[in-house]
């Protein structure tokens, strides 16, 4: 074996061969320095997304709005470790082999037939299992975008969707959320102008708004995605998250030509850890999806699918999706009336009737990203995720999305409480520091 010779050249070990032992110092570079030069310039837009600094808060007295997570009582744990028990006791050593890139036949086909019944006609030849939603949308920005290509989203979206497609170097189109969905006459005259290749969408209870997608609206996207010939992500982990509206038929489901790829998840219903979703595709879409599967992570964990499988094979889902929803839908009228109550003139939010989010709207000269670092989280001890995060352009600071399903009732009436205050007291005295200028 070829022995390797070190040195320590600013705190860092240097593999030294026969040719570069003569070369003068500036040869060398520390790996931090060298590693920041050869990375690919996708590490810094994905950096640069936000989505970290939702998940990662050293604050131990934080009153947290801004994470998307699901209430922690809410996770089955004495039914979920009974069904990895169960894989287990009834193991004939598969359960930790290596599986396929589609996923555990017999968990497609029972997705497959609670889709189809929920009125999503579902094959399951054409349902892959992936590593959540998120995954999914992985998969389909590497199917679909070339840098440049044209990509139109809801303004504003999903954080993390912006942090995935930030990677292919897309060519964004923002199209304004309204009340009923995505601006369809803005949609089109971006159609009208610009080559779009993929539209995404998150139709019921949008992540960050809450807004459902009207039928209107549905029946005039597809339309004219077969006018444009373009291709539509469908992202729905909240679908099922319905508290007192009703679902309409799903993009899926009203789609006559394939071009709608559908994405759900387990995140949402059950336990976000399992890191379990599904995708859905027309055969011809598909089966290029399954290949990328195979290139990315060869498969979903078995162990993950093979517990989930079991669970439900001994367990109601629907009953269990009925009794979160209860949970969600009184943390979510109880934030809506703290809100009511306390927050200042000038502000303004939504009223979903389902999901995880409030969409909070200031007065436009207050910039809440910086008054969220100044002032909120020091003073009040709140946080929130900031509307410039979740617009490609990061053109909007004057609005901010707040969850309502992790933090426990006491936590929603507190921290309400400490952002209105501190929302009364910059608005009131005009605090120059968080006013937003076009500079």
């Amino acid at each position: 074996m070829k022995k390797l010779n070190f040195t320590v050249y600013e705190n860092q070990y240097i593999i030294i061969t026969k040719k570069s032992k003569n070369k003068s110092k500036n040869f060398f570079r520390s790996v931090d320095n060298m590693s920041k030069k050869r990375l690919a310039s996708r590490v810094q837009r994905t950096a640069q997304s936000g989505l970290g600094n939702i998940f990662a808060n050293g604050q131990t007295e934080l009153i947290s709005f801004a994470a998307g997570l699901p209430d922690t009582g809410s996770f089955p744990k004495a039914a979920l470790k009974q069904a990895f028990d169960q894989v287990f006791d009834n193991d004939n050593g598969e359960t930790l082999q290596y599986h396929d890139s589609l996923g555990l036949l017999p968990l497609r086909e029972k997705l497959a037939d609670r889709l189809t019944k929920q009125g999503t006609p579902t094959k399951t030849a054409e349902l892959m299992l992936t590593q959540g939603a998120q995954q999914g949308i992985d998969l389909v920005a590497r199917l679909v975008l070339n840098k440049g290509d044209g990509l139109v989203v809801e303004a504003p979206t999903y954080i993390g969707a912006l942090a995935n497609f930030d990677a292919y170097e897309p060519t964004y189109h923002e199209v304004n959320m309204e009340p009923d969905g995505m601006n369809i006459t803005q949609l089109q005259k971006v159609l009208l102008q610009h080559d779009v290749k993929l539209v995404y969408t998150i139709p019921d209870y949008q992540n960050p708004t809450g807004a459902v997608m009207s039928l209107a609206k549905r029946q005039a996207l597809l339309e004219l995605a077969n006018r444009y010939n373009f291709i539509i992500l469908e992202d729905s982990p909240y679908r099922e998250l319905c508290y007192n509206g009703h679902l309409l038929p799903t993009l899926r489901s009203m789609d006559t030509e394939g071009r709608v790829i559908s994405l759900g998840s387990f995140s949402k219903i059950l336990a976000p850890g399992l890191r379990l979703g599904w995708l859905n595709a027309d055969a011809e879409l598909f089966q290029d999806i399954v290949a990328l599967k195979a290139g990315l992570d060869v498969e979903t964990p078995n162990l993950i699918m093979q517990g989930v499988n079991t669970y439900l094979d001994t367990n109601n889902l629907d009953a269990h999706i009925q009794s979160i929803n209860k949970v969600y839908q009184e943390k979510m009228t109880f934030m809506l009336q703290c809100l009511q109550r306390e927050l200042p003139a000038g502000v303004t939010y939504t009223k979903p009737t389902g999901g995880f989010f409030i969409w909070l709207t200031v007065p436009d000269n207050i910039d809440l990203g910086q008054l969220l670092t100044d002032r909120m989280l020091p003073e009040g001890h709140v946080s929130y995720v900031p509307a410039k995060n979740l617009y490609p352009s990061k053109a909007v600071h004057n609005q901010a999305r707040l969850n309502f399903t992790n933090p426990s009732l006491a936590d929603i009436q507190t921290g309400i409480h400490r952002l209105s205050e501190i929302l009364a007291d910059t608005i009131a005295s005009k605090r120059p520091s968080y006013a937003f200028s076009n500079k």
